[in-house]
């Protein structure tokens, strides 16, 4: 990966405060035991899909070197912590030093992941280490389950062009967010302009349905729409009547309006009555966009209508029924004592049921059969097969504390096509099945 910007990291807040209170008060019982210092080895992995998909998606990561990098304690929170007694003294004097110097290595963005892949690997003192639990978890979950609802939709889009456009429907810093992640995923434009001015994602937009309601007529509407913005504008043509507004929005701009916007109604009939009326009033190049609640089944449904782009917002945004992907940070490696020499080993919480996990620093690599398609994620704590060492996943992304892997966002969507189109063609199924290649571990 190489060192790039990633995008304006202006006014980045610190990020020291995104976190439980737990993480706090470990730290300090840890510096009372003397265990703080202890060199250890913290994973984030899913212990499973999300019900029904077959691979997930790594986003976040270029936003969890942000949050590492700004995860530090000014005198205001210092005070916080201090007048509501959360920790003690000799806790608030560590935490004001607080910096993180360990390494990070972790799965480049856009690649997919399957239960037990270790996503990323943080290395450093127990203290340091612990505290970055929950950003992570916050960031990776997020992202992550964003990246593979944009992914599967833009799958069932085949090629079609896709709008991110689900500001509306969640948080505002939660929308800048999503908006990365579908970009990552597939997506193509996002109407939200902090994203387009924080990642550099292209941004798209013209009218609402108020635009249309607040002229006399909506031939007022569509003339002064295409008079600011030009004959290659989107006109909205389902306010009133669809049929007449799509005359009317020929009559204006001509064979030369750039698109139609169907946003109601049985889109697959409206859709193909559409493209006959463009086609017959000679306005064969203008675009059809559809919206309305899409997710990527209603995106499939509409692969045999002459559609040109879809608008997503809610289903997107939320994910698309998982909202998580519910991602875990577990301690597998400590060395000891805090003598920086001492030998890691291997530490795994062994309860009953599915929350048990696999202890040992893990490497992960894809096996790919003879005709160069994934056929297992295979992982392992030990030496890495020779033939396997060329398919190594993890990369490093901080270095003694310094981040060493910022890249375009570009790259992580050119990544994760790359490594879709990687894996068996089950994978692109929207029926409901497990992950499309097993885990082994080594």
């Amino acid at each position: 990966m190489k060192s790039a910007d990633l995008g304006r990291r202006v006014g980045v807040p610190s990020t020291a405060l995104f976190t439980d209170q737990y993480e706090l008060t470990m730290v300090q019982a840890a510096l009372k035991a003397g265990t703080a210092g202890r060199r250890s080895v913290f994973e984030a992995f899913t212990r499973r899909l999300p019900e029904g998909r077959r691979y997930g998606v790594v986003a976040g990561i270029g936003r969890v070197l942000d949050a590492v990098e700004n995860f530090h304690f000014d005198e205001e929170m210092l005070g916080f912590l201090r007048d509501q007694s959360i920790v003690d003294g000799p806790t608030l004097d560590y935490l004001a030093d607080y910096r993180f110097g360990g390494d990070i290595w972790g799965y480049p963005e856009g690649e997919v992941y399957f239960p037990g892949s270790p996503i990323l690997r943080v290395e450093g003192s127990f203290a340091e280490c612990v505290l970055l639990e929950t950003v992570i978890l916050s960031i990776l979950n997020h992202d992550s389950a964003i990246a593979a609802a944009a992914s599967r939709m833009s799958a069932a889009a085949g090629g079609r062009g896709l709008i991110e456009m689900g500001a509306r429907r969640t948080h505002e810093l939660s929308a800048v967010a999503s908006a990365r992640a579908a970009y990552i995923g597939g997506f193509d434009t996002t109407s939200d302009l902090a994203a387009g001015f924080r990642y550099n994602i292209p941004t798209v937009g013209t009218s609402a349905h108020a635009f249309t309601l607040l002229h006399d007529s909506e031939s007022d509407a569509f003339r002064a729409q295409v008079d600011s913005l030009g004959r290659g504008t989107t006109l909205l043509v389902d306010t009133y009547d669809v049929a007449t507004a799509v005359r009317t929005a020929v009559e204006i701009a001509g064979p030369e309006l750039g698109a139609v916007r169907i946003d109601s109604g049985d889109l697959l009939l409206v859709a193909h009555r559409v493209r006959q009326q463009l086609d017959e009033l000679g306005a064969t190049e203008t675009r059809i966009v559809v919206t309305s609640d899409l997710d990527e089944y209603a995106i499939a449904s509409l692969a045999a209508a002459p559609v040109d782009a879809y608008g997503v917002g809610t289903q997107l945004v939320t994910g698309s029924g998982h909202p998580t992907c519910s991602m875990v940070y577990k301690l597998v490696a400590r060395a000891g004592s805090s003598d920086p020499a001492d030998e890691l080993r291997p530490v795994a919480k062994k309860s009953m049921g599915a929350k048990s996990s696999k202890g040992g620093r893990k490497w992960a690599a894809r096996r790919l059969d003879e005709e160069g398609v994934a056929e297992a994620e295979v992982i392992g704590t030990g030496p890495v097969p020779e033939e396997l060492a060329g398919r190594q996943l993890l990369v490093e992304l901080v270095r003694g504390g310094e981040v060493v892997a910022r890249e375009p966002l570009d790259a992580a969507r050119e990544r994760h096509i790359a490594a879709r189109a990687g894996l068996p063609l089950s994978a692109m199924q929207l029926s409901r099945g497990e992950a499309v290649i097993p885990t082994e571990y080594v």
